[in-house]
């Protein structure tokens, strides 16, 4: 059974992206706050929700061994502000991200209805395993007011449609990201978790 470590850095609700992850069958464990080292994760999991800037100050604690682990080749999946602190930085603060990623995070455009919360489907722009048995039919749970905008289109797997087309499934190599909340989202999230415990063990 693969080991997914939880970044706990304050924001989320981390029960829920827990009972989510261990129904796609791993075994999960915090950092900090249990006795679990990074570098004996076969996976790391970056929840969050709420603000850019409170999120890159509450995870300047983990940040070296979550980079280190990270480099090391150990698979990363960034959910929600998970996914966004995975870039450089944000129009909602000046902190800084964790900078794997080339980009910013920028507002949703005006004239849409902020925060953009509810349903909506996934354009997918290229297949990877994270969205295996994923179609257009699929509606996941999202909850945001800014999306990613990545300096390199390529790592957009999967578009959303809420006043523009924004990023809400980027993967590069060991890095995994979405948009909207898998825990909350029914069996489409559900298959999400599953194919990125998939990709894991891989």
């Amino acid at each position: 059974m693969p080991k997914a470590t939880i970044i706990n850095y304050g924001v989320g609700n981390l029960f829920s992206i827990k009972c989510s992850l261990e129904r796609a069958g791993f075994k999960v464990g915090f950092h900090p706050g249990e006795n679990v080292d990074l570098r004996d994760a076969d996976a790391i999991v970056l929840p969050g929700v709420g603000n850019f800037g409170a999120g890159a100050k509450n995870i300047e604690g983990v940040k070296v061994k979550l980079l280190e682990a990270i480099g090391d080749g150990i698979p990363v999946l960034g959910v929600c502000l998970g996914m966004q602190l995975l870039f450089e930085g944000s129009e909602e603060s000046p902190e800084r991200g964790l900078g794997i990623l080339g980009g910013r995070v920028i507002r949703l455009p005006r004239g849409v209805k902020i925060p953009h919360m509810g349903w909506n489907s996934l354009s997918i722009v290229k297949q990877v395993s994270l969205l295996e048995d994923i179609s257009v039919k699929d509606l996941f749970y999202f909850v945001h007011s800014y999306h990613a905008a990545p300096k390199d289109r390529d790592v957009i797997a999967a578009e959303t449609e809420y006043g523009t087309r924004f990023p809400s499934v980027i993967v590069r190599g060991n890095i995994f990201g979405v948009q909207f909340h898998p825990e909350k989202s029914g069996k489409p999230g559900e298959r999400i978790l599953r194919n990125f415990m998939n990709a894991v063990k891989r």
